[in-house]
């Protein structure tokens, strides 16, 4: 009988099926889509189960590459390699005596073997799977700073980037990237201090640890759980007193500081983290746009969950390097979440390395700029816009805010933390706040340059 996945991946389901699911996922990464596309399709009882596995899979991709190269003369098949790759996670995590997906290695490697004879394109590959594994055993034993050294798939062109704007961090960036993330949770603060949801947390016996500040700026509402849960596991969530956010995401609120009333655009919206969060900090009047009807449902379900009052904000589909779906009123401040690489969050989506191109910062910089002209036109004098990307590159990080000071001779470049590198509570962001200034100050500022 095959060995049963454990929690917290699915009990009941066959260590073998969920090798082989997991399998399936890799291989149509590897064909150009999402984790989350492929993901959000995966139907069964068992998708707990193979997206753990997916996750680490990929995790662990560059171990998987290293061993084919190193101790097979002639590259598997893709179902076979698919294969081949969990078990080489399963037994990465097995060294490295992960919480996730531990299992002992002669159950690896049977269940392996298994996955491999349930499938007519893998039945071939039964002996070949137990041959090559414990090869790979051995090389792990031999050195056991291999699941160290081969972890995250990063492209040459990546680390070029990396390289150059981090010469002397490039390599912790990269290892740090290729960790598990951290689970944090945002306090809803019109529901709860954070103190007071410390207290039910102490309560449900939940071990926590409470996140200060990020690049210097106060993190009100941030709190890790120390041994990551299911969401159904956080006390409240379901009813809407915490979310799921990274500790570098949230303080962008903080750095906006909505105030009661102001009128305020979330550009590129989706999935809607920061637009709940501006709700929850202040009674404004609030625009969510975002270009993609599907992502804008996320938006919606997450303010339904979170109770947030549909009167203060208006969810709009539409593109914001475009001006159609703006009513010509200016808005007090901007939220501008800019289209980006997302070089800054690998840790959560390990498959960006895979489905990245060198081509595509050039052209998200292109766009990025897009968005920026036309938005800051709808910014009124004296009000401030904030710009936001979940990228590690200068490209578009420190190059866009230079090219706006530039670009706009109205703009005022106010303190804010600049990029954040990943970190043990944060992913990686870029921030910077402008001020537009208004005729008076510019005609001071001319004065004063004459």
């Amino acid at each position: 009988m095959s060995t049963k996945l454990s929690e917290p991946n699915q009990r009941g389901l066959a260590l073998a099926d969920g090798i082989v699911g997991a399998g399936h996922v890799l291989q149509e990464v590897l064909s150009g889509k999402s984790l989350t596309q492929v993901l959000e399709k995966w139907n069964g009882p068992n998708k707990p189960a193979v997206q753990s596995l997916a996750y680490d899979t990929i995790r662990f991709w560059a171990l998987t590459q290293h061993f084919i190269e190193q101790l097979i003369p002639k590259r598997p098949t893709e179902e076979v390699e698919g294969i081949l790759a969990v078990a080489v996670a399963l037994l990465a995590n097995n060294k490295m005596h992960s919480k996730n997906n531990q299992y002992p290695i002669h159950t690896i490697v049977n269940e392996a073997v298994k996955a491999a004879a349930n499938n007519s394109k893998t039945k071939f590959a039964q002996g070949f799977m137990n041959a090559v594994l414990r090869k790979i055993i051995h090389a792990l034993d031999e050195d056991e700073t291999l699941v160290k050294k081969k972890t995250l798939f990063f492209p040459q062109w990546w680390l070029k980037n990396l390289r150059r704007d981090y010469p002397s961090q490039w390599e912790l960036i990269c290892a740090e990237q290729s960790k598990r993330p951290p689970q944090i949770i945002r306090v809803n603060q019109r529901s709860y201090t954070k103190t007071q949801y410390c207290d039910l947390l102490n309560q449900a016996k939940i071990e926590y640890r409470q996140i200060e500040s990020i690049a210097g700026i106060a993190t009100d509402d941030a709190l890790e759980i120390i041994n990551p849960l299911p969401v159904k596991d956080i006390p409240e969530f379901n009813l809407g007193k915490v979310s799921i956010q990274d500790a570098g995401a949230q303080i962008a609120v903080k750095l906006l500081a909505p105030q009661a009333g102001e009128k305020i655009l979330d550009a590129c919206a989706a999935p809607g983290g920061k637009t709940a969060h501006l709700l929850e900090s202040a009674d404004i009047d609030l625009l969510s746009l975002d270009i993609d009807p599907e992502r804008i449902k996320k938006i919606n379900q997450d303010l339904t969950r979170l109770n947030l009052s549909a009167s203060r904000v208006r969810i709009v589909c539409g593109d914001a390097s475009k001006d159609n779906w703006w009513d010509q009123k200016s808005f007090d401040k901007i939220l501008l979440d800019l289209p980006c690489s997302a070089s800054g969050i690998v840790r959560r989506h390990p498959d960006i390395t895979l489905l990245r191109r060198k081509t595509d910062v050039l052209e998200l910089q292109a766009r990025q700029r897009a968005i920026i002209d036309n938005v800051w036109k709808m910014l009124r004098p004296g009000g401030t816009i904030l710009l936001v990307t979940c990228s590690i590159f200068a490209q578009e990080g420190e190059e866009q805010a230079k090219w706006l000071e530039a670009q706009m001779n109205n703009a005022l470049r106010l303190e804010s933390p600049g990029q954040i590198i990943p970190g043990p509570m944060n992913d990686g962001f870029f921030y910077a706040l402008f001020e537009k200034k208004n005729a008076i100050q510019r005609t001071a500022q001319n004065a004063v340059s004459i």
